[in-house]
């Protein structure tokens, strides 16, 4: 991972799990502290985040996080309801043995939790989100996809951030991956594609509902 690469995923990261609230102020120097990093990469970065509609740039004003509007949530999961299925059939046909090790160490951690109370650990919870939908876009094979999901998802968690407090099962909602994760692992793409629907389609409800 380059330093430009590094700061991206750092600053995408403080803006996608709302450490960096929508409206605040983006600082080159305090970003620079908090990142441990230049003043280069971490200008790279928000020039990318800024292409991708996470950071707003305005002349003389300053930079800021962007806002998060939830009447995206129906237009992001319209594509997401076609290229998310579509991720999870291709990533079943093409996984590889590191993508297999990947999401057999998911399923590993999803056991885990499926066995335990946790319940309160949403930081945890939503990294392991994350690090499933990751794998499986990385199984594709296909960067331009992998690419375009991997924005799509997280603008999507920006907007899953929104709805936390009035989400009471998020344990049970991750845990709904396991039957994903294992069709993929089985190299069963009907089945992969068709509870990969039922999820994006199940989440954009629920998102609904709770914002």
């Amino acid at each position: 991972m380059t330093l430009t690469q590094e700061a991206y995923e750092g600053l995408r990261t403080l803006i996608c799990t709302g450490e960096l609230a929508p409206g605040d102020v983006v600082s080159e120097p305090a970003l620079q502290e908090s990142l441990g990093l230049g003043r280069t990469p971490i200008r790279e970065a928000i020039r990318m985040l800024a292409a991708e509609h996470l950071i707003e740039i305005f002349p003389r004003r300053g930079m800021f996080v962007a806002g998060v509007d939830p009447r995206n949530l129906r237009a992001m999961s319209e594509v997401r309801a076609i290229l998310e299925p579509m991720a999870a059939r291709l990533a079943a046909e093409r996984r590889t043995s590191e993508d297999l090790m990947n999401l057999r160490t998911a399923r590993n951690e999803l056991e885990v939790l499926e066995n335990s109370n946790l319940s309160d650990q949403e930081r945890a919870l939503i990294d392991l989100d994350s690090r499933i939908h990751h794998y499986i876009y990385q199984a594709t094979k296909n960067t331009y996809l992998a690419a375009d999901l991997d924005r799509y998802y997280m603008h999507s968690l920006r907007i899953w951030n929104l709805g936390l407090g009035r989400i009471g099962h998020l344990r049970q909602a991750v845990l709904e991956h396991k039957e994903l994760v294992e069709a993929v692992i089985e190299g069963d793409s009907d089945q992969a594609f068709n509870v990969m629907n039922k999820h994006v389609c199940e989440f954009e409800a629920e998102m609904a509902q709770a914002i």
